[in-house]
């Protein structure tokens, strides 16, 4: 039997297809996604639960003309293949290749940056509402968007919204009862029993003006272009429920959606994992912090956790799993979690809210407003902080020391390994003025006895890791461990002076003193936006105490760093061993 996919460079392509043919070609991309993430890693599970779905929008609407938006590009795999870009997939999240996620520069037929949830609803209306105003009725707006997505806060606003409104909006509810983890709260239980039946009252959608149909099988893709095909013929807004199977087609992705949402390597005929390295490695600083947590709620019975919808990629499944009762998964909902935190704080717990950096930009009104303005001692747990690789600007955490030094009240901590970050997590319980903010980054730390006695941290304090005579070396964070290979390339290690500062806010001002009076160049390495950041805090110290060292700072350029490795990226930013070894090779020169 010929092979379908092969002759498909566009939705043009595709639309030659008999009816009858689709099935094939839907086995046949499903495979492509499969050959490809097996040996190139990425995203798995989201994008074969919806290759049906994918055919079928193509297949039934006008796209590019007819604009399709993808709630968060981790189900946009075979968007991507189907849209001209089959031959370049393998370089999908790889340094020069195609993004992870849908992305406007990329194609036209990506028609809005998606990486983070529940964005679809209010950007398609955008446009359905522009092309009304520019006498375009006729052209369709679909937002395919997940069961966890939508019931955050911001797609709630879209539909609310919507509702009121006769733009020629579409959206589909692609159902599978998971996210990344599985979807908690009280829509998932009312999505549950529309599915068996259960559901007693008027349709949730309806009573937001919407004309829904469903829920009808995600893979059942006759049924699918059919349905699509008699909606198409509807004016207004409309939702279209449909059910799938994320990792449909592969059996383990099927079986174990949680790990095949991104599974690494694995073995494309079984499903396998591909094991890597067995030699011992150095913990996951989320893990260090998922268990250090459980420690500590043990014995502090106020200590409670929040996370909104990653318990598995912070590790606060652990707490979860042990201490059920006061861990909180409260589902794609940033906002939510961070005035939760707020309102459990007032009552005396301690609320301990890990979310993703990058996931942070979603409340920072909240952390202003909620928190830091009424000096509530929430602790921030700022997982994937800094350059994260492979799923590029969209969660590099790189904004956080900037967004959030200059909000008062709140203290800021990156511990430069484990044994810190267990150490500033004891301490924060004690902390009772004002919010505390701990950034680390995604990965491994250093340390492989990392399970040690507690030890309060001073508030402010720096700590001082090595001597020098000319220059000091000024880091924040886990890019301080870098400083060790430097010295190690260096002719004159002796002239390096190296300084764990610890605090972004407040800064050891003693120490800094000291610093500034005994060497003549200053360095500072952070791996956050340099703009803003620590560097930018300590060149502000150095104005006001009239400090007139050179400072020179490695933080991330004023740019959106592209995707790639951890290490590619820091090369790409210029804060790589390289570039520092070479500046300093420079300067140590100039002092002879």
């Amino acid at each position: 039997m010929e092979k379908l996919l092969q002759h498909i460079n566009s939705p043009l392509d595709l639309r030659k297809l008999s009816m009858e043919s689709l099935p094939q070609l839907a086995h046949e991309l499903r495979d492509f996604i499969i050959d490809i993430v097996s040996t190139k890693e990425g995203h798995l599970g989201a994008s074969l639960g919806v290759v049906e779905l994918t055919i079928a929008l193509h297949y039934v609407f006008n796209t590019p003309n007819d604009k399709l938006i993808w709630d968060v590009g981790h189900q946009a795999y075979g968007h991507k293949i189907l849209t001209g870009r089959k031959e370049i997939f393998d370089t999908n999240r790889q340094l020069g290749g195609i993004s992870g996620f849908p992305k406007r520069s990329e194609s036209e037929y990506d028609n809005f940056g998606t990486g983070h949830s529940s964005t679809a609803i209010s950007a398609i209306l955008g446009m359905a509402i522009s092309s009304k105003l520019k006498g375009e009725d006729s052209k369709q707006h679909i937002a395919v968007v997940g069961d966890a997505s939508i019931a955050s806060g911001m797609a709630f606003e879209g539909l609310n919204h919507l509702g009121v409104t006769d733009a020629n909006v579409l959206i589909i509810l692609n159902d599978n009862a998971i996210g990344i983890d599985p979807s908690v709260g009280a829509l998932k239980k009312y999505l549950t029993n529309v599915k068996s039946g259960n559901a007693k009252d008027e349709n949730l959608f309806e009573c937001l003006n919407l004309d829904y149909s469903g829920p009808i099988d995600g893979h059942d893709l006759p049924l699918l272009v059919k349905e699509l095909q008699r909606i198409k013929k509807i004016e207004g807004p409309r939702l279209l429920h449909i059910i799938t199977t994320k990792g449909k087609g592969l059996k383990k992705a099927e079986e174990d959606q949680v790990v095949y949402h991104a599974p690494g390597k694995f073995n494309r005929h079984t499903g396998e994992r591909i094991k890597k390295n067995s030699e011992p490695l150095p913990p996951k600083y989320q893990d260090v912090f998922g268990h250090t947590l459980v420690e500590l709620a043990r014995e502090n019975e106020e200590i409670v956790g929040i996370t909104p919808a990653m318990p598995t990629g912070s590790s606060l499944k652990f707490m979860m799993e042990e201490i059920p009762d006061r861990a909180f998964d409260v589902g794609i909902a940033e906002q939510h979690a961070v005035t939760l935190a707020a309102g459990m704080a007032t009552q005396g717990l301690v609320p301990f809210c890990n979310i993703y950096s990058t996931f942070l930009q979603r409340a920072y009104d909240q952390v202003i407003h909620d928190v830091a303005l009424q000096k509530l001692p929430v602790i921030f747990c700022l997982d994937r902080a800094g350059l994260v690789g492979h799923d590029g600007p969209t969660h590099h955490g790189v904004f956080d020391l900037a967004y959030l030094r200059c909000i008062p009240n709140l203290t800021i901590f990156s511990p430069m390994d484990e044994t810190e970050l267990r150490d500033i997590m004891y301490t924060a319980q004690f902390h009772k003025n004002g919010p505390l903010a701990i950034r680390y980054p995604r990965g491994r730390g250093i340390t492989f006895e990392w399970r040690k006695e507690f030890s309060r941290i001073k508030i402010g304090s720096a700590r001082c890791l090595k001597k020098g005579s000319s220059i000091a070396i000024l880091t924040l964070g886990h890019v301080g461990n870098m400083v060790t290979q430097i010295l190690n390339r260096l002719n004159q290690p002796e002239s390096i002076g190296h300084y764990d500062m610890r605090f972004a806010k407040p800064l050891d001002i003693q120490m800094l003193n000291k610093v500034f009076e005994k060497y003549e160049y200053i360095v500072t390495i952070e791996d956050g936006c340099e703009m803003g950041g620590f560097g930018s805090a300590v060149l502000e110290f150095a104005n006001k105490q009239n400090h007139p060292n050179p400072i020179k700072i490695f933080g991330v350029p004023d740019r959106f760093i592209e995707h790639g490795t951890v290490e590619e990226t820091h090369a790409l930013a210029g804060i790589d061993i390289e570039s520092i070894l070479l500046y300093l090779k420079s300067t140590l020169a100039q002092c002879e």
